[in-house]
């Protein structure tokens, strides 16, 4: 059975609130990430960065943020999915959608830290590694990073 996932840019405390509510289960609680690491100051208000959220009917299933990290450069942070729903085709669809938002907001270049595990899901999307692998909050990432242009 195929699902439809409604992918959407955060207009609303509402969907602010789910966004975090999925990063929380995928990282804070499966990924036991710590909290004060996986909320920061570009989830406050007037960041500047652009959040979305993904929804299965009604229930929260998917989140990612973009945010600006360098002239031309887009950051891809937070990409959740539920456990309930990988495998899916969520996670691409989520970034097909921030790969849009990223080029109606100018970016040339799309950079992200991928977990280690899921470089190959990004190189499928055509994200390349850069640099070595490192730690961060104790989990193995990779740099990668992708030309819109």
């Amino acid at each position: 059975m195929n699902k439809t996932y409604l992918i959407q840019t955060v207009q609303s405390v509402k969907e602010m609130a789910d966004a975090l509510s999925v990063r929380r289960l995928v990282f804070i609680e499966e990924q036991e990430v710590p909290a004060d690491l996986e909320i920061d100051e570009h989830d406050e208000a007037n960041s500047g960065t652009t959040h979305f959220v993904a929804y299965d009917r009604e229930t929260p299933v998917g989140a990612s943020r973009l945010r600006p990290y360098a002239p031309g450069v887009g950051k891809v942070e937070r990409v959740a999915v539920n456990k309930t729903e990988r495998g899916t085709g969520l996670g691409r669809l989520i970034m097909l959608a921030l790969e849009e938002a990223a080029r109606e907001q100018n970016y040339e270049t799309l950079k992200l830290n991928a977990q280690t595990h899921a470089q190959r899901f990004y190189e499928k999307l055509g994200y390349e590694p850069h640099g070595d692998v490192f730690d961060e909050a104790g989990i193995e990432h990779i740099a990668m990073v992708k030309a819109l242009r």
